[in-house]
């Protein structure tokens, strides 16, 4: 059967048909896609400015912010345009691109968490061999895997996805295009290279999730035995903010892909898909700025800077 989809594309659906709260929607979402733009570009410019945060974990946290952009950028925007111009359209190219986008940063995030796990269990298990493992070599290779993995799982989940032919309804029941509303309006009912995809993303996080819990538990564990409670206190203050990222993220993410793809649509649907691409990016910023010590200092620094010598200057970590 022919996929005259492909011709015509699609239409994405709103979290209204009314203009009022179209336009209420579209300035909701601008306001998180500015906060989440301001809170990741600072912690950017931030970590490469200032010359005592350019170490192992925070070149990591530089990749999570950008990846953090990159995800919350390929779907609010589109939305936040769609709401203003009474247009729902998306172009099958575009749904091709954005699918592929939001796998590629959302599976390159899980990846980057699983490295930042890594890095803090060397810090605080083994700090005696931290600068020799965590060299800038390593550290690149690490974050360059990092997002090869998400490139590789979004290049699966897409290329099996439009592999299906759809020849009924093109409405995606979604503010963005995502794999379980283009399975709703596919007009195949074998699935099979979309579940096999899907079962080796499900697997790479399964096995990050084994690996951060497995490294938390090692972590806390000498954590606990550190005999000053401020030694304590400066270890956790660097990795219950990783933590808590991890979580969101996780539990964000299997609330709007474990949900069974076939099951009615609603406002849920929408409601699960905003909490999954939209919340991480906007909290992480909240949460590092807050919960750290090193980034709060830095964020000082910055608005009280007034000469270079100061602080703020390039320099890589060894």
């Amino acid at each position: 059967m022919s996929n005259l989809t492909s011709m015509t594309g699609f239409f994405l659906m709103g979290f209204s048909n009314t203009w009022e709260l179209q336009i209420l929607h579209a300035m909701f979402f601008l306001m998180i896609y500015l906060m989440a733009l301001i809170g990741n570009l600072l912690i950017f410019s931030l970590i490469s400015l200032d010359v005592h945060l350019h170490t192992p974990m925070y070149f990591f946290l530089k990749n999570l912010s950008f990846l953090d952009l990159c995800l919350i950028s390929v779907t609010v925007p589109k939305s936040i345009a769609n709401s203003l111009s009474h247009s729902s359209s998306i172009s099958y190219l575009g749904c091709v691109l954005q699918l592929f986008l939001v796998i590629l940063f959302a599976g390159s995030e899980i990846s980057i968490l699983t490295v930042m796990s890594y890095d803090r269990y060397v810090a605080i298990c083994q700090p005696l061999h931290y600068e020799t493992i965590m060299i800038k070599g390593s550290c690149v290779k690490m974050a360059v895997a990092s997002w090869f993995s998400g490139g590789v799982v979004g290049t699966m989940y897409s290329a099996s996805t439009f592999s299906l032919p759809f020849c009924g309804s093109r409405e995606i029941h979604q503010f963005f295009c995502d794999i379980p509303s283009l399975l709703r309006i596919s007009c195949s009912e074998k699935h099979i290279a979309v579940y096999v995809s899907v079962a080796i993303g499900l697997g790479l996080g399964i096995f990050c999730c084994i690996y951060i819990i497995t490294s938390y538990v090692h972590i806390f564990s000498t954590v606990l035995k550190i005999p000053t409670t401020q030694g304590r206190s400066k270890a956790f203050s660097t990795c219950l903010p990783h933590l808590i990222v991890f979580i969101v993220f996780i539990i964000t993410g299997a609330m709007a892909y474990l949900k069974p793809p076939f099951d009615s649509n609603s406002v849920l649907d929408l409601l699960l898909s905003m909490f999954y691409t939209v919340v991480p990016p906007t909290l992480n910023p909240v949460i590092y700025s807050l919960r750290n010590k090193d980034m709060k200092t830095s964020i000082k620094k910055l608005i009280s800077w007034k000469h270079p010598s100061e602080g703020f200057m390039m320099k890589s970590f060894p």
